[in-house]
């Protein structure tokens, strides 16, 4: 009898009256939602404007959507090309199905897009949503709940996750492999928060601790699960995936520091130019002001005489005259 577990729900759709909501999706939609507001925050705080991280988000989503669908349809090709398999599932993507790499990397040349029509430096960009990035991944974990998916060995320790019988899946107690992934991407935002405080990280080193870190993690997390995967000299793709990103990005660390060491400066070169007029039109403003006080209308104006019958003693003398005549 098991005690403890953690239970899977029943199905990933929720009805709200005609309009279907799939678990995956939503966790998807709120990840995005908290990666923005989040980013936008941390590039406020870096000098930028406010809804820029937003503008350059409307390029970096899209592309990271199609590039993390390409990368797991590509690397688990089996699964809609196959025979007995409909290809056409392979645009599922409600159905869950996005490669973390294929996403980062499709999202980064869409920010690149964007960071180069606004004129910004796409590492400062970078820096700025990269704990943002790993709160979404924590939270789009969710979704593989949702879909019964990615969990690792049986187990029968008591936050095991329960399964249930389906499609490609036996009914079971298992590691709830997603759950881990979501605390380390958790913990893995937080430590990027901490060292950029810390140690004021730029020029996109920022990010690339966000990437080694995650991979760190992702490496043993992936060894855990045992869904269907492509291997390579015993071990499966994407942990040798995540190990090469992460010398990639420990070396990208390295070197950058010794290269451009500290941090930018200006991100948002926008911001200066607003600055720039704002600060013309106050000094407009001000040698306005001075030429209005010094033009000899306003002296005079400012200057004149005041008339003695108007001043203070000028009642009382005229009362006291009042008195004389009509006594």
């Amino acid at each position: 009898m098991d005690l403890a577990y953690i239970p899977s729900p029943s199905t990933g759709v929720l009805h709200l009256g005609p309009v279907p909501l799939r678990g995956y999706a939503f966790c998807i939609i709120i990840g995005v939602f908290v990666a923005v507001w989040y980013g936008n925050r941390r590039w406020l705080a870096r000098g930028g404007k406010a809804g820029t991280v937003a503008d350059i988000a409307v390029w970096a989503v899209p592309f990271g959507l199609v590039g993390g669908r390409l990368y797991h349809v590509i690397t688990d090709y089996q699964l809609y090309f196959s025979e007995g398999e409909n290809w056409v599932d392979a645009f599922k993507i409600w159905e869950g199905g996005l490669g973390i790499w294929g996403a980062i990397a499709f999202g980064a040349v869409g920010a690149w897009i964007g960071c180069r029509r606004r004129g910004i430096p796409l590492p400062a960009y970078a820096d700025a949503i990269a704990p943002g990035i790993a709160f979404a991944q924590a939270i789009g974990r969710w979704g593989n709940w949702f879909n019964q998916e990615l969990y690792g060995r049986p187990t029968d320790l008591p936050w095991a996750l329960r399964i249930s019988e389906g499609p490609n899946r036996e009914a079971g107690l298992y590691h709830p492999t997603f759950l881990y992934e979501s605390l380390w991407c958790i913990g893995v935002a937080l430590l990027v928060i901490w060292a950029d405080r810390r140690f004021r990280l730029g020029h996109g080193r920022a990010f690339a601790l966000y990437v080694a870190a995650y991979c760190a993690g992702r490496g043993w997390i992936e060894y855990m699960r045992v869904d269907e995967a492509h291997h390579l000299l015993g071990l499966r793709l994407n942990v040798w995936t995540a190990i090469v990103v992460f010398v990639l990005a420990v070396t990208y660390i390295v070197v950058s520091s010794r290269l451009r060491p500290g941090r930018e400066e200006v991100v948002e070169p926008a911001v200066l130019a607003d600055r720039a007029k704002a600060d013309a039109a106050g000094a407009k403003a001000a040698k306005a002001d001075a030429a209005t006080a010094d033009a000899p209308g306003a002296k005079a104006a400012g200057t004149k005489p005041a008339d003695p019958a108007s001043t203070a003693d000028g009642p009382d003398k005229a009362s006291k005259a009042d008195k004389a005549d009509k006594g």
